[in-house]
């Protein structure tokens, strides 16, 4: 059966990706944010996933407001991206795990989760740049499956949804035959409003006490409605459904082995963790 080694859970502001095309790394307003990654990357060269479920939110690249599904898993050979309007370069194509994606399909299906599947499939900044992030080559050394939630077009699914969803995604990744090492992603967040009155809204606290909770109660948010999220996390702050998801496929004990938290990164709380099931 294949084995969950761990996930990380990291933010996808696109001006990362301008940052790292720039070179800007060292420079004082990035360097903070970008120090938080060697060690992920150091645990990445030891464990050495061979797959990787990327569950993120899609910002009008391959899904837009007229046809936007709750739940969508990639089943493609390969996945690419395209110029957004970031001015972001684009990076390789990402080879997909298609055994996997069927297997992830089926098994959700069949837990009565209504997956969209997507046979051709594009993936924005909230999937590349957490890569680029991981593997600054961009050489890509495993293969992906996309998951991709609605954090866009209200309604949108409960964080208690998305938690039971990402339970799934672990039980249907234990069962694969395969001896594939799984690494799950969890993109987005945390807190931030990037329009209306609270043009700029973050919540360090919220933020602190929701990443601590998911080592030692990770179903702490989903007592929040969206609507609570949005009144304590910004518009834009309820992406942190990406990171329930990915801790939930861990399992129900988990330790955190690494994280950082840096404010702001254009007008937005960024967070990196590193979770290894107990």
């Amino acid at each position: 059966m294949a084995q969950i080694i761990g996930a990380v859970t990291t933010s996808h502001v696109p001006a990362i990706g301008g940052a790292m095309a720039k070179g800007l790394q060292a420079e004082p307003y990035w360097k903070p944010f970008f120090d938080g990654f060697p060690p992920v990357r150091r645990w990445l060269a030891e464990v050495k996933p061979d797959v990787a479920v990327v569950i993120y939110n899609d910002h009008g690249l391959n899904f837009f407001l007229d046809k936007m599904p709750t739940f969508a898993v990639g089943a493609a050979p390969e996945y690419r991206n395209a110029d957004e309007g970031w001015g972001i370069p684009q990076v390789a194509p990402f080879r997909g795990d298609q055994d996997l994606s069927w297997h992830l399909i089926e098994s959700l299906i069949g837990e009565d989760f209504d997956i969209t599947t997507c046979q051709e499939m594009m993936v924005d900044h909230a999937f590349t740049l957490p890569m680029a992030l991981l593997w600054p080559d961009q050489r890509w050394p495993v293969r992906v499956v996309p998951v991709c939630i609605n954090t866009v077009q209200f309604p949108l699914p409960s964080a208690r949804r998305c938690y039971r969803l990402g339970e799934a995604v672990g039980r249907a990744v234990r069962s694969w035959q395969s001896d594939a090492r799984v690494l799950i992603m969890g993109t987005g967040g945390l807190s931030h409003q990037l329009d209306g009155q609270r043009a700029g809204f973050i919540n360090k606290s919220f933020d602190e006490q929701f990443m601590n909770s998911l080592a030692s109660d990770p179903e702490w948010a989903t007592q929040y409605s969206i609507h609570d999220l949005v009144r304590l996390t910004g518009t834009q702050g309820v992406e942190l459904v990406m990171w329930l998801a990915a801790r939930a496929a861990l399992g129900a004990r988990a330790s955190t082995r690494h994280s950082s938290y840096h404010i702001p990164i254009s007008n937005t709380a960024s967070g990196l963790m590193l979770l290894e099931p107990a």
